[in-house]
């Protein structure tokens, strides 16, 4: 009978989208602000990188405080004072054209990120069904994939067709959007804030039961940072440019076509029926790049890193999840992300280095290595113990 508790009820839709609206804003200034460093403010691909990086660190510096404030402040409230910010950092991208004054725009634009992504996560694992929490994450993860295919997508059509300010408009005009309807979600949180005490601790800045997880993701982020922060680039250098939005567009619709069935084999068979074949297919995804030199090779690589990603990222955050106690999810949620943003921003400037010095090859060649690494990891370690576990 718990399986059939509704996951798609009227608190989880408006976050669905709220969520979507942030997420369209990131990938698509992360898949064009590369190239808007290079074409309009003449910087290297190094200093491209940093756009990444700097968001990231600022992001990875303030997350293992934001369980803390939702704690204290509560998670809705929380996600409606970050989404302001965050509308308020978009609207300026429009305003800001010094470089310095972009990464300075970055790096406050990284906090509220951090903040309005942790509550809404957070939120999500209070909302759906306990027993349903695979499939349930899974499918608002689907607000994140469905970006990974719309923000690209659009921002690389209109930079192509208009230009940088038309972009940030648009960006502008669609958060306004989903800060509107984030003011659709109830007051309706399973846990409400905690009167704790206002002195931090370790256990308020990191969940340890979630570390193991959140480690071995922190290393995929860091092969990913391959995909978000130079495949524009590549994809320009190979001459396929013009494929790039349609590489999203595939990544993105085999997690969407994936995603039922990966959330229910998630909660029914367990989580390595799931994270062994996504380490695969995420490897050989991130290898086709490497060597690939058509348009048909560059869109199966987008079909395996998809298939790989969206199988591997909400699993993992799902796991991190169920290491610990509800109570403690805004903090389960938190440490998943700081290490997954660290790995994604460490990735981003070491992969840039790589690239100057070895080609992009040499950087989607070392990153599809690297999953292959964590899968020996994971299966020694953390799918081992597991398996232990559902036995005894």
């Amino acid at each position: 009978m718990n399986q059939k508790e509704p996951i798609w009820t009227k608190s989880f839709i408006s976050l669905f989208f709220t969520n979507l609206s942030v997420f369209i804003v990131f990938y698509g200034l992360v898949s064009t602000l590369p190239l808007y460093a290079k074409d309009a403010l003449n910087r290297t691909d190094e200093e491209a990188g940093l756009l990444m990086t700097i968001f990231l660190l600022s992001a990875i510096i303030v997350r293992p405080f934001s369980g803390k404030l939702l704690d204290i402040a509560g998670k809705r409230k929380m996600l409606l004072l970050s989404l302001f910010f965050y509308l308020i950092c978009t609207i300026l991208y429009y305003f800001i054209t010094p470089f310095g004054g972009l990464l300075a725009l970055r790096f406050f634009q990284g906090i509220w990120f951090s903040i309005v992504t942790t509550a809404a996560g957070s939120l999500a694992a209070d909302i759906v069904p306990e027993r349903r929490r695979g499939a349930g994450l899974g499918y608002f993860v689907m607000s994140t994939n469905l970006a990974v295919v719309v923000g690209p997508f659009i921002a690389l059509f209109i930079i192509q067709s208009f230009s940088y300010d038309a972009l940030f408009i648009l960006m502008s005009i669609l958060m306004i959007i989903g800060a509107l309807v984030s003011l659709l979600i109830p007051k309706m949180e399973k846990v409400q804030p905690t009167k704790s005490s206002k002195r931090f601790t370790w256990n308020d800045l990191f969940e340890k039961k979630a570390m193991p997880i959140a480690i071995l993701a922190s290393l995929i982020a860091f092969s990913y940072g391959s995909v978000l922060s130079y495949l524009s680039i590549y994809a320009q250098e190979k001459g396929l440019l013009a494929y790039a939005s349609f590489f999203f567009a595939v990544f993105a619709a085999v997690m969407l076509i994936s995603r039922p069935f990966t959330g229910r084999i998630f909660d029914e068979k367990g989580p390595s029926y799931i994270l062994i074949p996504g380490f695969l297919m995420f490897f050989l995804g991130l290898f086709i790049l490497a060597f690939m030199n058509s348009a048909g090779l560059f869109l199966i690589a987008g079909a395996f890193v998809g298939l790989g990603y969206g199988a591997l990222v909400p699993s993992m955050q799902t796991l991190a999840i169920q290491s610990t106690t509800h109570q403690r999810s805004g903090y389960a949620t938190a440490t998943f992300f700081t290490l997954f943003d660290t790995g994604i921003a460490i990735g981003s400037y070491v992969l840039g280095i790589i690239a100057v010095q070895l080609g992009y090859q040499s950087v989607y060649l070392l990153s599809s290595l690297l999953v292959l690494a964590v899968l020996v990891l994971y299966v020694a370690t953390i799918g081992k113990r597991r398996n232990k576990k559902i036995a005894s």
